[in-house]
């Protein structure tokens, strides 16, 4: 049994749940963040949605969290020897390591991580009655350049197709699975996180950051869930009839370069599949919405002078990074 095996089996039931993300620096991911609470509101979640965030999160950032329903829980900084020697995937994957400090929210029996650039379009709750003792999440597809470093990369092998993309005889068994950390359902504790930090203490640090390490944490806990739980769009670009009805997606992940629908303009590469649009379009629909405490706000505009606006970040406001 592994470490992580034997930590979340001692972990005890404290009967409560909630959603969690992460916010890193002063950039535009805190729209990502406001919409993502606006998509748990709209399909009302019956649990709470906290953001962990660093302390390069401005106080302007926290206060729009806030106002839009979200729980601010102030984190530090994970740093590591070497951490910023690595050839990551994307150059800001680089503070992800940062995000496993979620673990140590052990007032909570249940989480449901979701990155800031996710929203959910339909109702999730049901993954809390999940059996303990696992570890949640949707597999990954490695078609993109991202993945270039890669032996599934260079042989031109994907999980998500293995009857079309298959894995080479040749080269022995199949890798085992690989998820997509953008969203999981897990159990946190203390000890755990005391485990995957001497993991990676003593293991090189790769180029999918966080990501990797999880995946090797929890090797063999890993349950996969269903595509619809984490819809990354990588999948429309390269597996395109391996995606459901678009409709009946309920969690999707803008994790492709060019599809962050705070800063899509469209004329990227791949960036002009209609499916794809159509997912930009219901992510600023959502991200328009009314803040959770609007009328709070109509209350306090009667005895000020000053006109109220929405407090969201609209398109024409400039923040230094994507």
């Amino acid at each position: 049994m592994t470490p992580a095996a034997s930590s979340m089996r001692a972990i005890s039931s404290r009967g409560s749940r909630a959603y969690v993300s992460f916010l890193a620096g002063d950039g535009n991911y805190v729209k990502g963040v406001i919409a993502l609470a606006k998509s748990l509101r709209r399909v009302q979640s019956a649990y709470p949605f906290i953001v962990a965030v660093l302390e390069d999160v401005p106080e302007e950032h926290r206060e729009l969290l806030r106002w839009n329903g979200c729980h601010v829980r102030p984190i530090d900084k994970i740093n590591l020897s070497g951490i910023e020697d690595v050839n990551y995937a994307q150059p800001h994957y680089v503070i992800n390591y940062s995000k496993l400090r979620i673990w140590l929210f052990e007032d909570f029996e249940k989480l449901i991580y979701l990155d800031a650039d996710v929203a959910v379009f339909d109702n999730i709750d049901h993954l809390f009655d999940l059996p303990s003792g696992r570890f949640y999440a949707v597999q990954d597809c490695f078609c993109a350049t991202t993945w270039s470093h890669t032996p599934q990369y260079k042989v031109k092998y994907c999980q998500q197709s293995p009857e079309s993309k298959p894995w080479p005889r040749s080269l022995g068994p199949p890798p085992p699975a690989y998820f997509n950390a953008g969203m999981f359902v897990f159990e946190p504790g203390k000890f755990i996180f005391e485990q995957m930090m001497y993991m990676l203490l003593s293991t090189p640090l790769t180029p999918f950051a966080e990501q990797d390490s999880l995946n090797a944490f929890f090797s063999d806990m890993y349950t996969p869930l269903p595509m619809h739980y984490n819809l990354i769009l990588a999948m429309l670009l390269y597996h395109p009839e391996k995606v459901p009805d678009i409709g009946k997606i309920k969690v999707v992940h803008y994790c492709v370069p060019g599809s962050k629908p705070w800063s899509f303009r469209g004329d990227e590469e791949h960036m002009n599949i209609e499916p794809l649009r159509r997912l930009i379009e219901k992510w600023w629909n959502v991200y328009e919405d009314r803040p959770i405490d609007y009328p709070a706000l109509i209350q306090q505009s009667r005895s000020s002078t000053q006109p109220i606006a929405d407090p969201v970040l609209h398109t024409n406001e400039t923040v230094s990074t994507e």
